[in-house]
């Protein structure tokens, strides 16, 4: 890496030379000094990162100008062709009023009717809805009285109904509101009294009826040929925890736990029975699931891109660019490459490969000094190796038109719980961050198979399940 006309890498080892050569200077100071040049080698690599060549978010970015756009010649509003969201007329509106002609502001005459011509206005109506129930009660001549049955979950003398349950857990779990401004809704919009307890509670009951259903996801991601999978870490009681997710464009299903590795993706129960084809951002543990892997070429364009810019890597680039072309390509043809054209790409894959390791070499194995096992290579020997050694697991989007080019569906996915964290800042318990995952895989998958939020919740509570469920 170098910074204006400073080869830092080369600095920093001419500076280790000197310390080793130099026998004045004492032990602590060579460990001190030699702690400031890791840090330096650290703080230097993060200088350089931004969100194209790292996982960082474009708003971090340093000097972040905006582009301006230039003048379109297209008229404002929607397009030609574009299906837009503009207001329509409902054929059933709720209300209707008439509107009979003032005679007295019209010629005298004898007119007929002919009909109307009508306007809309659409509104909403928030109010609350209380429904007594009032049981017959008989009594006889002996006086044994006789009570008419409620209606089933009528139990109570006062209780909550089911759009109650639904707007509750609609607002905390789906649009992550917290609990206190959710009874803030409730009390300035309705005037209904409602505690956190309350909304906890209806969160817990939805959670225990989505048992069926988190059986169910799981069964069907096991016997889908294609799943995404991705894990963050989460903040549970203050504890570094993860999210693990496993998803498709049908299914979602999340899950919570202590560990990252295989011991999670074991108790989460999907991946160990999978088969299919597994695409992931190459962290080393998914490859100890027995499936054919794809490997996200998202995250090697911005490795790529790190490499050509702070590493000065000519192949990093046109590999880069190979895989931008691809991508094209594949998109151009349909999803799918034919044999002759992926043959093609595999050999102008393998040849830019071929000349990076002459750009790239390994270490000097001469330069080993006694030390056993794998000599440290820099990031972008790293890089080299894996697409060389990775290469179907890279270019299987090539080859079958279900496999993406990258894992961006699992990363949407699992998205919305990094914005939860930064509402709530944490769970309290992994019990809350279970009933979470639960709730949350459940709406997704929903919304995945053209069922709104609100209506699944609503079938939820009625004890009922959407009808793609029991398919």
């Amino acid at each position: 890496m170098k910074i204006e006309a400073i080869n830092v890498e080369e600095t920093i080892e001419n500076t280790r030379k000197m310390l080793a050569e130099d026998s004045s200077v004492s032990p602590a100071l060579k460990n001190s000094i030699e702690l400031l040049l890791v840090l330096v080698t650290l703080l230097l690599n993060q200088l350089g990162l931004n969100s194209r060549n790292s996982s960082k978010s474009p708003s971090t970015d340093p000097n972040r100008e905006k582009k301006k756009k230039k003048p379109s010649e297209k008229q404002p509003g929607g397009q030609k062709g574009h299906n837009g969201t503009t207001l329509q007329k409902f054929p059933d509106p709720d209300v209707i009023e008439k509107i009979p002609v003032d005679k007295t502001t019209i010629p005298e005459g004898a007119y007929k009717d002919v009909g109307y011509e009508s306007r809309q206005i659409v509104d909403i109506d928030i109010s609350r809805v209380v429904t007594e129930y009032r049981a017959q009660v008989l009594e006889n001549a002996n006086g044994k009285r006789y009570t008419a049955p409620f209606p089933e979950g009528v139990g109570r003398p006062v209780q909550y109904g089911v759009n109650v349950k639904v707007h509750s857990v609609y607002m905390s779990q789906y649009q992550l509101v917290p609990y206190n401004r959710v009874e803030e809704n409730f009390q300035d919009q309705v005037g209904i009294p409602i505690s956190a307890g309350s909304i906890y509670n209806f969160n817990k009951n939805a959670y225990e009826k989505l048992e069926i259903f988190e059986a169910i996801v799981k069964s069907k991601l096991i016997e889908s040929g294609l799943c995404h999978s991705d894990e963050t870490g989460i903040n549970i009681d203050g504890k570094r925890r993860w999210l693990h997710c496993a998803s498709n464009n049908w299914w979602t299903y999340y899950f919570p736990h202590e560990k990252r590795g295989l011991e999670a993706m074991e108790a989460m129960g999907v991946l160990p029975w999978f088969k299919g084809i597994l695409c992931h951002d190459h962290w080393k543990p998914y490859f100890k699931i027995d499936c054919q892997h794809a490997l996200c070429n998202a995250h090697h364009l911005r490795e790529l891109e790190r490499a050509w810019e702070q590493d000065e890597q000519e192949w990093a680039r046109d590999i880069r660019d190979l895989l931008l072309q691809i991508n094209k390509a594949v998109d151009d043809a349909g999803g799918q490459l034919s044999t002759t054209d992926s043959m093609k790409y595999r050999q102008q894959y393998r040849d830019l490969l071929e000349k990076a390791e002459k750009e790239c070499p390994p270490p000097d194995e001469s330069q080993r000094k006694g030390k056993r096992g794998r000599l440290k290579r820099s990031k972008s020997r790293n890089l080299l190796e894996r697409l060389r050694d990775f290469e179907n697991e890279t270019l299987l989007f090539m080859d079958y038109e279900k496999v993406p080019f990258s894992n961006n569906l699992g990363e949407r996915d699992i998205r919305m719980t990094k914005v939860q964290q930064k509402i709530s800042g944490c769970f309290r318990s992994m019990k809350g961050a279970a009933m979470f995952c639960r709730i949350r895989s459940y709406l997704s998958t929903c919304r995945k198979n053209g069922v709104r939020a609100s209506e699944a919740l609503r079938l939820l509570f009625e004890g009922k399940l959407p009808k793609f469920l029991n398919e």
